[in-house]
């Protein structure tokens, strides 16, 4: 994508929701991962950092504009100085040999996962992430696997359109550094189980 904005003089803009924390070294996000340098980057803080809130990263120019037009940002408060510290220190555990260890342990729960699922029924959406989207395809095929999954004790969202495509209906599940391998091992096992 990066190389087709530059080929028609556009500007590449990327939301890392899911892999700023959490991805690349020192948590940089998919960006870094993949060397892509966007000229606007969204980077929120709800998801890897567990705090709240978002940053838009860009050229002064673009800061500048949205400073002036952005009604959202015009219109919206400031980060609180206790939301700044937390995520201050967020960012110290993010960088941290911890923050390593951390990201380490979800790479291989996601590994995991991935493999376990490979000779189910649905389609497995390409997704280095924490987010694993299963692709079953229909709403009320992917509402039922949710609601048993859930009465087994995994939590998992059933995903539907309006959301995703027509005939796209998922399950979203949600992995983290929380869990354990015998976490993924039950989810698995449920999965086959209703799959």
């Amino acid at each position: 994508i990066q190389q087709v904005t530059q080929q028609h003089n556009g500007w590449l803009m990327v939301d890392d929701a899911h892999g700023t924390g959490v991805i690349g070294e020192q948590g940089r996000g998919s960006c870094w991962l993949q060397k892509v340098k966007p000229e606007l980057l969204v980077v929120t803080f709800g998801k890897g950092f567990g705090v709240s809130g978002a940053a838009v990263l860009c050229s002064s120019t673009v800061a500048d504009y949205l400073l002036q037009f952005a009604r959202h940002l015009i219109y919206s408060t400031s980060m609180p100085p206790a939301q700044a510290q937390a995520l201050r220190a967020s960012l110290a555990v993010i960088r941290s040999d911890e923050g390593d260890a951390r990201r380490e342990k979800l790479a291989a729960l996601i590994t995991r996962f991935r493999a376990g699922v490979q000779d189910l029924p649905f389609t497995l959406a390409d997704s280095c992430s924490a987010i694993q989207p299963l692709i079953v395809g229909d709403n009320s095929r992917a509402l039922q696997l949710a609601e048993k999954l859930r009465q087994q004790g995994c939590w998992v969202t059933a995903i539907r359109p309006p959301t995703v495509p027509a005939g796209t209906a998922r399950l979203r599940l949600t992995l983290t550094a929380a869990h354990e391998m015998q976490d993924i091992d039950r989810l698995l096992e449920v999965l086959h189980g209703n799959g």
